[in-house]
């Protein structure tokens, strides 16, 4: 009956993600702040934390949840009667920067509190230590975008004062593999390839500093119930952080192979640079935290195949 009612728990916490997939498929697009790619990340970390868990979900926490899941339901198919144009029309009175942003915003706001609410509701104040990546994620990614949308381009000064630094990695990256000809002032860089001269601005959204504010909160979280030493939580964090900034340096790359061996048609590269940095960043991410499970998975039966047993969060 447990793991009928964890089913059916997850299907209920799934459930408005589902139907927007299926009603909206065209919102679920990749780029970070323009559609609801993160949805299904979310999902996936939900589900990948819940399954298996040998904990029982009564019934009337199951009902409760229910009538939540309808509600956003409803939210999603409000936007598409008016809801998204009010929305859009009060951005002006909270002197918002970023319209998309802003109106994305409240699509990870609504379902995070739904996950939150409907986790809360099933297993009390131990969410936190049960599923916190899912819940994590969609809040982290709400912050961000409220940053972009008040704070947009390189108005955020602290986040901002790393570009310069990778900007400068990049054009030396170039120059090493005789792609074209580039040079860097600031956050600028001048290319020069096979189809002409491109200026690429890059502001701290698109150099990926928003993805190590997000891996930064979900491994935190992740690695806060992981029942490991203090130590090999630091170094898996650590080298997460190194990973997560090597993946946005591929990112600036291939935006600058792109103009240097592609194209240099403005609409074209936008087209790529929207997607290029979640789909990425995302995989890399739920890649990196199952590698992490599979390691200490092994590790630990091994330690109890040993008769060894590992101190409780250290």
């Amino acid at each position: 009956m447990q793991n009928k009612n964890l089913i059916i728990g997850i299907a209920i916490i799934a459930s408005p993600i589902v139907f927007a997939l299926v009603a909206f498929p065209g919102s679920f697009s990749l780029s970070w702040n323009q559609g609801r790619g993160g949805f299904i990340f979310a999902l996936v970390f939900v589900v990948a934390e819940l399954v298996g868990l040998k904990i029982i979900i009564p019934k009337k926490r199951l009902f409760t949840v229910i009538p939540l899941a309808a509600v956003v339901i409803v939210y999603l198919i409000g936007l598409e009667y008016g809801l998204r144009d009010y929305i859009i029309a009060s951005a002006k009175h909270f002197n918002v920067q970023l319209v998309y942003s802003w109106t994305w915003m409240w699509d990870f706001i609504i379902m995070g509190i739904f996950v939150i609410t409907a986790l809360s509701i099933y297993f009390g104040k131990r969410w936190i230590r049960i599923a916190p990546a899912g819940p994590i994620f969609l809040a982290g990614s709400a912050i961000i975008l409220s940053l972009d949308a008040f704070f947009p381009y390189d108005s955020l000064g602290p986040l901002q004062y790393v570009v310069p630094y990778m900007v400068q990695t990049n054009v030396w990256l170039v120059n090493l593999f005789h792609l074209g000809t580039a040079t860097a002032h600031g956050n600028m860089m001048f290319l020069k390839g096979d189809f002409g001269a491109m200026v690429l601005q890059v502001f701290w959204p698109s150099a990926g500093v928003h993805s190590i504010i997000i891996y930064s909160l979900v491994m935190g979280a992740f690695l806060l119930k992981m029942n490991i030493h203090r130590n090999r939580k630091v170094v898996y964090f650590a080298m997460g952080i190194a990973g997560t900034i090597g993946v946005n340096m591929i990112r600036i790359f291939s935006l600058s192979y792109y103009a240097l061996k592609v194209t240099t048609n403005a609409k074209q590269w936008e087209e790529f640079h929207s997607v290029a940095g979640e789909i990425m960043f995302l995989p890399w991410l739920f890649t990196f935290l199952l590698i992490v499970i599979l390691i200490e998975t092994k590790r630990l039966k091994k330690l109890e195949s040993e008769g060894k047993f590992l101190p409780k969060n250290n």
